[in-house]
């Protein structure tokens, strides 16, 4: 398969990023604000590890060595991981969560939306089923956004900290490298210099109703791409991939 390595890469990035998301909403499990949001990010932690199976699943089926997705969920190191910075990003109060998922869905949205027309037809198969549950996702945050953004002086004071701590890793959404390139050109990869602008103008739709301001003159952290990720994600690692590797090869 022409560019096997590239589609791999590709793959893993998606999957990642899905993975580490859902690993960090699933820690509100049981510590929910109120109990129906508490059984929302659940079942968003859900949709995100179902995500990040089928694109695992596809990778191995690509690379052909008979790996399965724990072998990418559990077996790798933090530098072997491609995940966008900002969905490793702590918990933080509720107003950071919601603020982190309305910030990667809303880029999600758009990806996944190209997705759809990709020429390789297993992605465009599982962005189609994942742009469903993203696109819940992305109305579910969008109104908490707004309604913690104009509610009380407290809401709004917290919602402009969680701006403010989570805008520098939004630039990591839209950098590209090689395998983007490369992937563009034969029609498989979302052009993020495409998304930007959508992702731009639905930041500024949802933040103009929120009363919230966007950032300017920020410093943007990056290095996803190759394996350089912040310190949080090693403690999400050792805490998710522990049981497994206490126990290799495992299984109910």
């Amino acid at each position: 398969m022409e560019n096997k390595k590239q589609l791999i890469e590709y793959c893993l990035r998606l999957a990642d990023t899905s993975l580490i998301l859902g690993q960090r909403l699933g820690e509100w499990c049981g510590h929910g604000p109120i109990l129906e949001e508490d059984i929302a990010l659940t079942n968003i932690s859900l949709d995100c590890i179902g995500q990040a199976r089928g694109f695992y699943t596809y990778a191995a089926e690509v690379e052909g060595l008979g790996k399965t997705e724990d072998d990418y969920a559990y077996m790798r190191d933090e530098r072997d991981f491609r995940n966008l910075l900002i969905v490793e990003q702590p918990n933080g109060d509720y107003g950071q969560t919601i603020m982190r998922q309305f910030l990667i869905s809303a880029f999600q949205y758009f990806q996944f939306d190209a997705l759809r027309n990709t020429s390789d037809k297993t992605i465009a198969a599982l962005a189609e089923k994942s742009l469903k549950e993203i696109s819940y996702h992305l109305r579910h945050s969008s109104s908490w956004v707004v309604r913690l953004g104009d509610g009380t002086e407290e809401s709004k004071r917290r919602m402009e900290n969680a701006v403010n701590e989570l805008w520098m890793y939004t630039g990591d959404m839209f950098d590209m490298d090689e395998t983007d390139a490369i992937l563009i050109k034969d029609g498989i990869a979302a052009d993020s210099k495409k998304i930007k602008p959508l992702w731009e103008n639905k930041v500024r739709e949802v933040f103009a109703e929120a009363t919230l301001t966007i950032p300017e003159n920020v410093f943007m952290m990056s290095g996803s791409r190759e394996g350089k990720h912040t310190e949080s994600l090693g403690f999400i690692l050792a805490e998710m991939q522990s049981l497994h590797r206490a126990h290799p090869g495992a299984n109910w």
